[in-house]
């Protein structure tokens, strides 16, 4: 899951997460991939189909807002800046997005995931599971 770009050697990691902004799945693609790709395979992931999926420019295509759309789920992302139709979106719902770069915040402490220094794919998401499961330990209350 490395691709070259301007910058060299990149990847990118999607994230489903609920509404508190825990992660639940991982998704991994090279660098110079669209964010849209993803879609298909982290919205088979939940168990429970979500209200609302809340997610940045890079996933505002057509077909996903169809498939949102038939699955009942509401679309919350902005449409790009080039796109002709304008698109509205729930500007306060939108807001807890930062939720999820927070969590990515989190995860990048550790610095083997904010450099990937890995080069396989297994290697690099084990660890990012590894921080997940730091990060949901802070959401477990003792009974």
């Amino acid at each position: 899951a490395l691709g070259r770009s301007r910058g060299g050697f990149t990847s990118k990691l999607h994230c489903l997460a609920d509404a508190l902004g825990r992660p639940l799945a991982f998704h991994l693609t090279v660098g110079k991939a669209a964010d849209c790709k993803a879609y298909d395979a982290l919205i088979r992931l939940p168990e429970r189909a979500p209200d609302a999926l809340l997610a940045d420019k890079g996933y505002d295509a057509d077909a996903i807002r169809a498939d949102l759309a038939e699955r009942k789920i509401e679309a919350v992302i902005p449409g790009r800046s080039n796109r002709r139709v304008k698109i509205k979106h729930d500007r306060t719902l939108y807001k807890q997005r930062n939720r999820i770069e927070r969590m990515f915040g989190h995860l990048k402490i550790n610095r083997a995931i904010a450099t990937r220094y890995d080069q396989l794919a297994n290697s690099f998401l084990g660890m990012v599971h590894l921080a997940t499961a730091r990060y949901w330990l802070k959401f477990v209350h003792a009974a």
